[in-house]
């Protein structure tokens, strides 16, 4: 029994170490600099309000312009429910426009963003809905869903997950932020990601080792393409429509911007590419423990006929996300009329494409890739683990 427990404590010391290791330079990352002034936004001060009396309201239905949503203004009487100024009650006007429609009755909660002068008095306006505990409710639902319908596997997929976005949230955008090569630190934080998921996941198994290199492998291949495109065609972050601001109000702490059209890609392509690479290893090495006299050509074969599958439907899914996420342009571009050379030649519309396209690219490239690895090692030794 206790040789078993330190084989075990063995096996995830290595996991362990890389996480307190990520965890560090994390907290090296996110320091406060010495000289390092806050900006103006994170001088703003938003609280949860609620409205407690609605004193005038001058808004009317306006079907001309905003579809019916009501446009004016309102007289409110609200209660600070957090902060420095928790229990204070204050009366704020509440403009609404066609775009701008806050829209409240009794009883509602708000976001507000209390604004102080020199003088020491403040005074609060409406910033939106307070969708907190909403957004917060759905969230929950699909963890529990996630965990239910999945079981242990939901729960590796849920740590997998939330251990991604505090990579990307506390080590790869602070450290971008710093002034670290761009590519270099992306390329880290999806290889070490697709790692610790897949292990969660999968445990620490043959399966494992094949989908890690599958997926270093198309993320990769989809930064290039990106990188030979964006060089050759010109385009890089620079044609991004953040470009203006980011340089404002980064390139003085050290940002890069000319490699963050290729890490978007990195990052983007990640998610899809482990998704097509997990499924292809999974499906051979059922094929293999079934029938464990296949030969590394057979098995090889059988993981492209899986992977051809795949195929399509992946690149459609990065396809449709694009096209989705673009829809009030393409819209708008059809409203317009825009012309056919002047739209595929416009930032927006040539870095959606390389985008989508790349991804796609690293999709396709994964599934032979996968095949290959997979069928090499799985062809000498394939044990049923039950994994």
């Amino acid at each position: 029994m206790k040789e078993k427990v330190l084989k075990q404590l063995w096996r995830i010391l290595p996991f362990v170490l890389v996480v307190g290791i990520l965890a560090g330079i994390g907290v090296w990352l996110n320091r406060p600099e010495k000289d390092e002034t806050a900006s103006s936004s994170s001088r703003l001060v938003y609280e949860t309000a609620k409205v407690t009396a609605v004193l005038e309201d001058h808004a009317a239905p306006d079907y001309d312009n905003a579809e019916g949503r009501r446009v004016g203004d309102q007289e409110l009487e609200i209660e600070i429910l957090s902060g420095a100024h928790k229990g204070e009650i204050m009366q704020v006007t509440n403009y609404m426009s066609a775009l701008f429609n806050v829209d409240v009755q009794e009883g509602d909660r708000i976001i507000v963003r209390i604004m102080t002068d020199e003088n020491g008095s403040y005074y609060a306006s409406v910033f939106n809905y307070d969708r907190g505990r909403v957004l917060g409710i759905f969230l929950l639902l699909f963890f529990a869903l996630l965990i239910f319908l999945g079981g242990k596997k939901g729960v590796g997929a849920l740590a997998g997950l939330v251990f991604t976005l505090c990579a990307i949230w506390f080590i790869l955008i602070p450290g971008l932020i710093r002034g670290t090569p761009a590519i270099p630190v992306t390329l880290a934080i999806t290889a070490v990601t697709a790692v610790v998921s897949l292990i969660l996941l999968n445990g620490y198994s043959q399966k494992t080792f094949c989908g890690v290199l599958g997926c270093v492998g198309g993320v990769l291949a989809a930064g290039a393409a990106a990188a030979v495109v964006g060089t050759i065609t010109p385009m890089n972050g620079f044609n991004m429509q953040e470009a203006e601001n980011l340089i404002l109000y980064g390139a003085d702490k050290g940002l890069r911007i000319s490699g963050l059209l290729v890490c978007g890609v990195l990052i983007s392509a990640l998610g899809a590419v482990m998704d097509v690479a997990l499924g292809i290893v999974s499906s051979m090495w059922e094929v293999k423990t079934q029938n464990p006299g296949l030969k590394a050509r057979e098995l090889f074969r059988s993981g492209m006929h899986v992977g051809r599958d795949a195929m399509g439907t992946m690149a459609n899914t990065l396809i449709l996300a694009f096209a989705g996420s673009s829809l009030n342009m393409m819209i708008l571009v059809q409203t317009y009329e825009i012309p056919f050379l002047q739209l595929v030649n416009t930032d927006y519309i040539c870095l959606e494409i390389l985008q989508s396209v790349a991804g796609s690219l690293g999709i396709l490239l994964t599934v032979p890739l996968v095949a290959l690895i997979s069928a090499g090692m799985m062809s000498r030794t394939v044990k049923r683990t039950g994994v």
